[in-house]
């Protein structure tokens, strides 16, 4: 009876160490494409940032490190007859380095103070574009207020109440600089966010490069000026093109394509076509530099664009919140980098000081405000309001982000966000193999005193 006993208690806490060997330090944190996750390897990266105004513009400057430079959004690659599209958007990055690099600023006067407190997190609802449970049509960032429940991407707000929205200055005002789409004409994208990221009244600075009814690209190089009708798909591979050489479809400099032009596997063409942007999504102007692994960009734009229902209007001594983003390592989507909010002053006291200069440019100085930008995983405006958020009161009670959490802190939580499940069926099978590890001793232990007893 008592060896019986024994044998059993062996072999509870035999099998329960196995269980213990083979779950322990597994680890659950893995790429997983069918759920659209990708974690990047690092988590946190470092981004420079100046400001300067004089009396009609404000110019921001950016410095962070890239790798390579992403000068291409998505690219047409000619394989046995046909124009192969390459570059779609993907979970992490694009093998082949068809995709852009980018930075994003959003700006607010303070009509939306949630972003004061919380940055970007307030435009992270549910079902957005690359999240693990994104809704069935495309979903971008969008403001709480928009939707007339959280949570509920498709509940949208009357059209009264969003026009309301909007005249009390309800939006966020979207600074979208591209290095592919909007760079090589010397601009940055125009944008706004309220019921979604939209763009500004106008057009954009890209449009697409393929005539669908002729199943071919528009428009090809030059020739005559740029010494080559196309690219190499193996030289944007080995990342041999640089922005010293025609790399851009600019409209008025493009040709008509020509499909009896002689074309060889590998020829490659942009599949965007570059333009200045028009109306108030044109109002950015851009310089943009890849130079030693970084990345060097300034933006201005007017004070006041007379634009005020897409654009931010900006004073002397004004204060104001700003966060930042950026894509590189060809990302796109989610897959990008952010930051928490910071005040931004005009000559006025703030995280970020935009000193006033007489001129036309600013002289940039070696002064930057640091910045650690963080991979934010999917951490939604929803989840962070719900039970499953230990810090849910401190939103409601306004509490800002800053307050409680450093960036790097919140990176390892949106690793974290995103296998929550996992980690917590890990956190229970080793609670189970610890209970069972436990019985398992005692049992025999006891088995062993009642046998020495009986003896």
């Amino acid at each position: 009876m008592h060896t019986a006993r024994l044998v059993g208690a062996v072999a509870l806490f035999s099998g329960a160490l196995l269980v213990s060997w083979f779950t322990h330090g597994t680890g659950v944190v893995h790429d997983d494409p069918e759920r659209n996750i990708s974690i990047p390897e690092t988590l946190t990266v470092p981004l420079q940032v100046q400001a300067a105004y004089n009396d009609r513009d404000i110019f921001f400057r950016y410095r962070w490190p890239s790798a390579s430079m992403g000068i291409f959004h998505d690219v047409l690659r000619f394989e046995d007859g046909k124009w192969i599209r390459e570059g779609r958007d993907m979970p992490g990055p694009n093998p082949f380095g068809a995709h852009e690099d980018r930075v994003a600023m959003m700006l607010d006067d303070g009509s939306v103070p949630e972003f004061g407190r919380y940055g970007g997190y307030i435009t992270i609802g549910a079902g957005l574009a690359g999240l693990t449970d994104e809704a069935p049509e495309e979903v971008t960032k969008y403001l709480p207020l928009t939707r007339n429940r959280l949570g509920k991407w498709d509940d949208m707000a009357p059209d009264s109440e969003l026009a309301q929205l909007r005249s009390a200055g309800y939006f966020l005002d979207l600074w979208h600089w591209r290095a592919a789409r909007s760079n090589p004409v010397n601009e940055a994208d125009d944008q706004n966010i309220s019921t979604g990221r939209d763009g500004d009244e106008g057009s954009s600075s890209y449009s697409t490069n393929w005539d669908s009814d002729a199943g071919q690209p528009r428009v090809m190089f030059d020739e005559a000026t740029a010494g080559y009708k196309a690219l190499k798909w193996d030289d944007l591979r080995n990342r041999r093109i640089t922005q010293d050489q025609a790399y851009a479809l600019v409209a008025g400099e493009a040709v008509p394509f020509d499909p009896d032009a002689g074309w060889q596997n590998g020829d490659m063409l942009p599949r965007r076509i570059i333009r200045p942007g028009k109306g108030s999504r044109g109002d950015i102007r851009a310089e943009g530099r890849w130079a030693d692994g970084y990345w060097d960009v300034t933006l201005a734009r007017a004070l006041d664009t007379g634009n005020p229902m897409d654009d931010k209007i900006l004073k002397d001594h004004g204060t104001y919140d700003v966060a930042f983003a950026i894509h590189r390592n060809a990302t796109g989507g989610r897959w990008h980098y952010v930051s928490l909010p910071f005040s931004l002053g005009l000559a006025h006291e703030a995280d970020i000081m935009a000193n006033r200069f007489a001129g036309a440019t600013p002289q940039w100085g070696d002064v930057w405000t640091d910045v650690t930008l963080f991979y934010p995983g999917q951490v939604t405006w929803p989840s962070l309001n719900s039970s499953v958020h230990g810090g849910a009161s401190g939103i409601a009670a306004k509490v800002p982000v800053r307050a409680r959490h450093s960036p790097e802190q919140l990176a390892h939580y949106g690793v974290e966000h995103e296998f929550r499940t996992e980690i917590r069926r890990q956190w229970l099978m080793t609670l189970l193999a610890g209970v069972l590890l436990i019985a398992g001793f005692g049992v025999a232990l006891n088995a062993t005193i009642a046998s020495r007893k009986g003896a």
